[in-house]
Order: C-alpha cells, then structure tokens, then sequence
C-alpha cells in the first residue's frame, strides 16, 4: 500500500498521532463551519484530517462547502510541521456521481442514467452550479453532441470557482495511517476483498460492512463516514461509522482518532 503506484488513488497519513474525520456533510456550510472551528480549537500537534466524503447533495449551500474546505486547509497547512498529504479528501457517493454527471455522454443509456442520478441527489449540485434538471434533460433528448456540449458546460461552471475543481481532482479512494492501524473510508468496504480490489464498495458501500468481527487486513481500525440509514455514531471492535445525517436534518458528526482505534474527542453539530 506504500508504493508510489497508489499515491493517486490512495492517501496515506505520515507521522500521525491522531487522526481528525468528518463524515458526509451535505452541503451543510454552516454546520461544517461549526466543526471547523471546533477542531481549530481542540487541535493537537501530529493531528491529522480525513474528509470522508459526500460535499456534495441536499444541503443549503453546496459552493460554500467546497470554499470551506478549501479555507480551513489552508489554515492546517499553516500549522508547524504539517504537509499537504496531512489532509486527505475521499471520494463520495455524491462526489462518484458527479464524476460520471461529466461524462453522461458516455453512458449507453443517458436518459436511465441521469434518472438514477436525480434519485440520488444529483439535482442540489445542478442548481448550485446553475443548471437544472429540466434543461440538462432537453440536452440528452438532442443526443450526443448536445450532451457533451453541455457536459462541458457544467465543466467549465465548476472551474469558474477557485479550488472547487482542485478538490474534485484531489480526492481518494481511502486513507490510511502509514503504520496500517486505521484505514478510513466513504460507505464500506467488502471485508472478502483486499483494499486495492475495493473499487465501488468504497462509495457504494457493502452489506457485510457491519459484519466485521475481525481486524480487517491488521487494520485495528475501519471508520466510514457515509450509511444509508443515516443511524449515527456506531462502534464494533473493528469497525466505527460516523453519520449523524447531515443533511437530512440531522447533525454533521467528526471524532479524532488515536492509533490503537480508541475515540479520544467527538463533535455533533445540528444541521
């Protein structure tokens, strides 16, 4: 897992003492404010932060997210002795459907397609970057060059704010600490498959996820940001969950982490 061969996909956090997650946020600007400000004023020296995915859907400013983001790792990235690889952005569900959103030309079947989309919440990241669902519908009905017109178009919206894009390129498919105590990811994973094989688990989530009573591959550890249910925080021996439901009316949930898995700091913020 150290090779080079999985910078790109994989992050791995160096020198950690402790390790700071955020689970799915939503959109929800303000409640990740709140959380920012409360790991500023609880951070450590050798702390580290994984985003767990899900910037994106259903909340009240989407954009504002991204800029948050983009703000609170600079304001890390100051700190003495931290590197960019310290502050790991994963890929979500949302995040993975996005990325196929710009390439709907693509896809054998567009119209199904951008159907499954507008059920999973792709519509919130439309209107925020000034599209909609009707109009995007009208260019897949006019066929592949409309669509890739318009793919092009969102592109470029996208580019227009600094940074937004940047962390779409940024994101990675796990974390883990350079040791192999804990490994941090979106939705699950498949506890049969190594974590190279993963793939779509890491997004998608796996329903042997919560069935994990074993240290997988010696990972003391195995903490997730996103569950369908939207159920809380959840701890196994082996495994934590961290979904507070933001935004779907509930809170946006973060807890840091030492090396033996133990969960040493916890902030709940309502959305």
């Amino acid at each position: 897992m150290k090779s080079n061969s999985y910078k790109e996909k994989f992050g791995c956090l160096s020198a950690a003492r402790r390790v700071w997650a955020v689970a799915s946020i939503h959109g929800e600007a303000a409640a990740l404010v709140t959380v920012h400000d409360e790991i500023s004023r609880r951070w450590e020296h050798g702390d580290r932060l994984v985003y767990l995915g899900n910037y994106l859907g259903r909340g009240s400013d989407i954009k504002a997210v991204f800029d948050e983001l983009l703000s609170f790792r600079i304001n890390r990235l100051c700190m003495p002795g931290m590197i960019p690889e310290d502050i790991v952005f994963l890929r979500g569900a949302q995040e993975e459907i996005l990325r196929s959103l710009l390439q709907l030309q693509l896809a054998p079947q567009p119209t199904d397609v951008f159907n499954w989309m507008i059920a999973n919440d792709i519509g919130y990241t439309l209107e925020a970057y000034g599209e909609s669902e009707e109009e995007t519908r009208r260019y897949v009905r006019e066929g592949i060059l409309a669509t890739t017109k318009w793919t092009n178009r969102l592109r470029e919206k996208i580019r227009e704010h600094p940074g937004h894009n940047d962390i779409l390129i940024a994101l990675r498919r796990a974390a883990f600490t350079e040791g192999g105590e804990l490994l941090f990811v979106h939705a699950g994973i498949d506890p049969d498959l190594p974590v190279v094989e993963q793939n779509d688990n890491f997004w998608w989530g796996h329903s042997h996820f919560k069935d994990i009573n074993t240290p997988y591959a010696g990972f003391r550890k195995v903490i997730r940001g996103f569950e369908r249910h939207h159920g809380g925080v959840t701890v196994t021996p082996y495994t934590i969950t961290l979904d507070g439901g933001s935004g779907f009316g509930g809170t946006l949930e973060a807890a840091c982490f030492n090396l033996d898995g133990k969960t040493v700091d916890q902030i709940s913020v309502p959305t």
